[in-house]
């Protein structure tokens, strides 16, 4: 199977050489990549951004600069059938398909000006961090832990400075130290909480365990 974007910025001749590398490497799938990024300065920025922000939140291994072409063998895609999700990030459900997947370098044309703005850019990345990590809620539990933690050390020691260095404590210090213990201790219970959520969102996408692609000594039927 052979897909390409519909825009004439992906050449439909690509499929000679990606059929020739599929053949040649013996993988799965073929998909292209942008040996270097099309547009403006700006555009290139907000691509490496993008990548950038992937690379350290998501827990699957995103190639970058990749593009709507690529070509795959069936079991491949019988494989990828498999995935049930309503709200679609399609990049990463090939990722996440597995088999041996090659890339090919490519270079895209640009036929029009880009109509995917800075909005879209961000909103596709939103959809994509919240729907291959749950590293944004845990930084909300272990942010609310360092300062909750925080507060209690500091608590601890103007504490101790009071009783045994008989060293007053400032009615506004004492406010901030309380106000800081609440806040970190709320923010703590919410990242909590969004722990469990984000474990359920994952049992709801219902998405396959492992993906058998052969079985090795399986006799038969004569």
């Amino acid at each position: 199977m052979f897909l390409i974007d519909s825009d004439l910025e992906e050449s439909p001749e690509w499929l000679l050489s990606f059929d020739e590398q599929l053949e040649k490497e013996k993988c799965d799938v073929v998909y292209g990549v942008q040996e270097s990024r099309k547009g403006s300065l700006f555009e290139r920025l907000t691509g490496s951004f993008y990548y950038w922000v992937l690379d350290r939140t998501i827990n699957i291994d995103h190639p970058k600069n990749i593009t709507t072409a690529r070509l795959m063998k069936k079991p491949y895609v019988e494989s990828l059938m498999l995935y049930r999700e309503r709200e679609i990030v399609m990049s990463g459900l090939w990722v996440l398909t597995g088999y041996i997947q090659n890339q090919q370098f490519v270079q895209k044309e640009s036929t029009s000006a880009t109509t995917y703005s800075l909005v879209h850019k961000l909103a596709h990345l939103v959809n994509v961090v919240t729907s291959f990590s749950s590293k944004p809620l845990m930084s909300i539990f272990f942010t609310g832990s360092l300062i909750f933690s925080g507060s209690v050390m500091y608590a601890l020691f103007l504490i101790i400075n009071r009783l045994f260095f008989s060293i007053p404590v400032d009615g506004w210090t004492s406010i901030m130290v309380s106000i800081w213990l609440l806040g970190g201790l709320i923010i703590l219970f919410v990242g909590v909480i969004g722990i469990y959520l984000s474990k359920v969102f994952i049992e709801t996408k219902q998405r396959p365990i492992s993906i058998v692609k052969n079985i090795y000594g399986l006799k038969r039927p004569e």
